[in-house]
C-alpha cells in the first residue's frame, strides 16, 4: 500500500511538472506583442529574434540526456523548471532586442531540459504504475498551455502590467516546483532502467525520431499555417482566422485527458495506425473540400487522430533494449522538435512552389507513411 501511494504521489507530481512545462511555454505567446512594441521591433527582426528560443531548446536537449544519466530526471526536471520561472519576467524586461535573444536562448534552453526530464521521468512512473498513463501527462501538458496563455491576458486584463503578470506566473512555477519536486521518483530509481553506458542512437531510435518529426510537423503547421489557409483560401475573416488552431488544440487536449483508456483498450499499435490515418484524413478533408466549415472538421480530425501518437512514441523510445531511456528521449525530441521549428519554414517553401493546399496536403501524406511505418518498424 504503501509503495502504492508513493507511485501515486510521483504520478501526480510528474503531472504538475508537466502543468508548469504548459504555463511557462504558453505565458509568452501573448508577451510577444509587448515584446516587439517595446522594443519596437518590425516582422522580420522579431521572426529572427524568435529563433534563439528554438535554438536554446535544441541544443540543450543532446546535453540534458548526459546530465540525466549523471544526476536523475527529478534533479534537472526541477532545475529547468526553475531556470523558466526566472527567465520568464526578464523576457519583458530587455532593453535591446540582442538582450531578448539571449534571455530566449536562455529560457529556450530551460523549455527543452525540463521537456526531456519530464518525459524521461514519466517513464519510469509509467513503468512503475505499470500501465500506460503517458497521454494524461501530455494532457496536462495542453491544459497547461490553455492556462498560461489565459492566465496572463486575465492578470493584464485585471489590472496587473505585463511584468507584473509575468512576475505573478513566475511565482506560480516556482510554488508548483517546490511543493512537488520531493515525490518524484529519485534517480536510484531510474538507474535500474539506465543501466546501460551511454551509446549513440541506433535505428529504432532514429525511426521513432523521424516519426516524431512527421507528427511534430503537422502541429507545427497548423500553429503557423492554419489562420493564413482559413483567411486567404477559405475566406475567414481575420479575426475568426485562429478558430483553426484553437479547434485543433482543444480536440488534441481532450483526446490526451482521455486517450490513456483509449490505448489500454485498442493497445498502442492500433491507436498509432488509425490515429495518423484519421490525421491525415484531416488533412486532406481541409485542403479538398471548399466549404468553408469542412477545414475546420479537418483540424478538429488531426487533433484527435494525432493527440496520443507522441505518448506511445515517448513511451516506445523509453522502452528500447540497451538504450538508455534519456539518451533514447532526447534524440526522439530533438528530431521531433525539429519538425515543428523547421517544418512550417518547409511549408511555407513549399506553398510558394505549388500551393498551400498542396503543402498542407503532402502532411496528410506524411502521416499516411507514419501509419504504416510503425506497424511494420519491426
Amino acid at each position: 500500500m504503501e509503495e502504492k501511494l508513493r507511485i501515486s504521489a510521483a504520478r501526480r507530481a510528474t503531472l504538475l511538472i508537466f502543468l508548469v512545462c504548459g504555463i511557462g511555454l504558453s505565458s509568452w505567446a501573448p508577451m510577444v506583442p509587448f515584446a516587439k512594441i517595446r522594443l519596437g521591433l518590425n516582422d522580420a527582426d522579431l521572426g529572427v529574434v524568435l529563433l534563439a528560443l528554438g535554438a536554446g531548446a535544441i541544443l540543450t536537449m543532446p546535453v540534458t540526456g548526459l546530465l540525466i544519466n549523471k544526476y536523475g530526471s527529478r534533479t534537472v526536471a526541477v532545475v529547468s523548471a526553475l531556470v523558466i520561472a526566472s527567465l520568464l519576467p526578464l523576457l519583458l524586461l530587455a532593453g535591446t532586442a540582442y538582450e531578448l535573444a539571449a534571455a530566449l536562448f536562455v529560457f529556450g534552453a530551460g523549455i527543452g531540459s525540463i521537456d526531456v526530464s519530464m518525459n524521461a521521468q514519466a517513464v519510469v512512473v509509467q513503468e512503475r504504475y505499470g500501465s500506460h498513463i503517458m497521454s494524461s501527462f501530455h494532457g496536462m501538458f495542453s491544459v497547461g498551455g490553455l492556462i498560461g496563455s489565459i492566465g496572463l491576458g486575465f492578470l493584464i486584463k485585471a489590472g496587473l502590467s505585463p511584468t507584473y503578470a509575468a512576475i505573478a506566473i513566475s511565482a506560480l512555477l516556482v510554488v508548483i516546483t517546490f511543493t512537488q519536486s520531493r515525490y518524484l521518483l529519485p534517480h536510484s530509481e531510474e538507474a535500474k532502467m539506465d543501466s546501460t553506458s551511454f551509446v549513440l542512437p541506433k535505428g529504432p531510435v532514429i525511426l521513432l525520431g523521424i516519426m516524431c518529426f512527421i507528427l511534430f510537423l503537422a502541429e507545427g503547421s497548423l500553429l503557423d499555417w492554419s489562420a493564413v489557409f482559413l483567411q486567404f483560401s477559405r475566406g475567414f475573416d481575420p479575426s475568426f482566422s485562429g478558430l483553426g488552431y484553437a479547434a485543433f488544440s482543444v480536440a488534441m487536449a481532450i483526446m490526451r485527458l482521455t486517450g490513456d483508456g483509449l490505448i489500454h483498450r485498442l493497445g498502442p499499435a492500433k491507436v498509432v495506425f488509425y490515429g495518423t490515418l484519421l490525421a491525415g484524413a484531416g488533412f486532406m478533408v481541409a485542403v479538398l473540400i471548399p466549404p468553408a466549415i469542412a477545414a475546420l472538421v479537418g483540424f478538429v480530425m488531426v487533433g484527435l487522430g494525432a493527440a496520443n501518437v507522441v505518448p506511445i512514441f515517448f513511451t516506445a523510445a523509453g522502452r528500447i533494449p540497451n538504450i538508455p531511456p534519456s539518451i533514447a528521449l532526447s534524440a526522439v525530441t530533438i528530431l521531433g522538435y525539429s519538425g515543428q521549428l523547421a517544418g512550417p519554414a518547409l511549408i511555407g517553401v513549399l506553398a510558394e512552389i505549388t500551393s498551400l493546399s498542396w503543402a498542407l496536403g503532402l502532411v496528410g501524406v506524411l502521416l499516411f507513411f507514419v501509419a504504416f511505418g510503425y506497424k511494420h518498424r519491426d
